[in-house]
């Protein structure tokens, strides 16, 4: 870390001073440390500017969804010391600006475990239950004062447009070897304004949505195997609750790793599926409507086709956006994505069967 480490720790308003800072080397987008002081643990990361513009903005973002969510806990009688993330002031602010112009931010540190994937559909229910009582618990959030971190982040139709741009550009040549895939995609064009013009009508109602929601974003207690606390907040901001549930199936139904070569093994696992679905509906209680749960499989198709659009466009311009290990990687990673895709609509009625159970 920076030579001014101490200067940045001392800026925030800590219960005790610090006794030693280490790395977290996990995570692939804000910088991350551990500071332990006498009583507590802390958590700091410097706010990435270049994927979130605006860190004031993010912070407010986080401090009202959090502050929401402590209060909710402490109305019900729930765990409000690690139900959800506790940020620490500098000064006046939620964020400090060191002498670069980088912006930090502190929270208490929530001991549990983050898995990585959901190898059994118990954790996966686990998993289900935290986002859909996140969701829950922010039904009444007042929308309005939520700043949009990263503009149509799952506007699916602006997505396709922007796939059809890196065609038509077609700037490394790729294109043809992707006339399979482009033409998979161009099939489904139509139905990639289904949330977005759902939203727009008011048949799917705008939420607080959480916008990432991998299994390692959920912090579970080590003794019960509960979910403690949803974590990772910068993609926070107004969207559909379909969104966090079809990329949450999108990544942890499926049977294979994300950029699986051997499109035999990628399918849509049903009975994880399943499990998620038992936990995130039941937890949603009635904040959920009848329009909502009805198109919860076209919500996971729906974002999984979208991953799928934004792999190849990246492939398409050069590889630019995502980190790739080898030639050719986000090309494979586009076909895991339409093979479920693919595998999804095979299997329709058996997850709208799956679904019907809670209407």
């Amino acid at each position: 870390m920076m030579n001014n480490t101490k200067k940045i720790v001392s800026a925030f308003d800590f219960s005790s001073p610090a006794l030693s800072i280490s790395e977290c080397k996990i995570g692939h987008i804000n910088s991350t440390y551990f500071v332990d002081c006498a009583h507590d643990r802390y958590v700091i990361q410097k706010i990435k500017k270049e994927v979130f513009k605006d860190p004031p903005a993010i912070m407010a973002n986080l401090v009202g969804v959090t502050d929401h969510i402590r209060a909710k806990l402490a109305a019900d009688g729930g765990d409000v010391q690690n139900g959800a993330l506790q940020f620490v002031k500098s000064g006046e602010h939620y964020y400090h600006i060191d002498d670069n112009g980088e912006y930090w931010r502190a929270y208490r540190f929530i001991d549990g475990i983050c898995y990585e994937s959901c190898d059994t559909p118990a954790l996966f229910t686990r998993v289900g239950t935290a986002f859909g009582n996140f969701q829950n618990q922010l039904s009444d959030y007042d929308i309005s004062t939520l700043y949009e971190a990263i503009p149509n982040f799952h506007n699916t139709a602006k997505r396709y447009e922007a796939f059809e741009a890196a065609v038509a550009a077609d700037i490394c040549g790729r294109a043809k070897e992707c006339a399979a895939e482009i033409a998979f995609i161009r099939a489904r064009r139509k139905d990639c304004s289904f949330i977005v013009d759902g939203l727009a009508s008011g048949a799917f109602p705008l939420r607080v949505t959480h916008n990432d929601t991998k299994p390692n974003n959920v912090i579970i207690d080590k003794k019960t195997g509960v979910g403690l606390c949803v974590i990772d907040l910068d993609t926070v901001m107004p969207g559909s609750l379909l969104y966090d549930f079809g990329d949450a199936i999108r990544f942890g139904a499926s049977s294979a790793r994300e950029d699986e070569t051997d499109l035999d093994k990628v399918y849509v696992r049903a009975e994880m599926f399943d499990a998620y679905t038992k936990g995130f509906v039941k937890s949603l209680s009635d904040s959920i409507t009848k329009e909502e749960l009805r198109a919860l499989p076209e919500g996971a198709r729906i974002l999984t086709l979208e991953q799928g659009m934004r792999f190849l466009t990246d492939h398409l311009q050069g590889d630019t956006y995502f980190r790739i290990h080898r030639e050719g990687h986000n090309l494979e990673r586009t076909r895991t994505q339409l093979k479920l895709v693919a595998d999804m609509e095979k299997k329709h009625s058996v997850l709208q069967g799956l679904v019907a159970q809670y209407y």
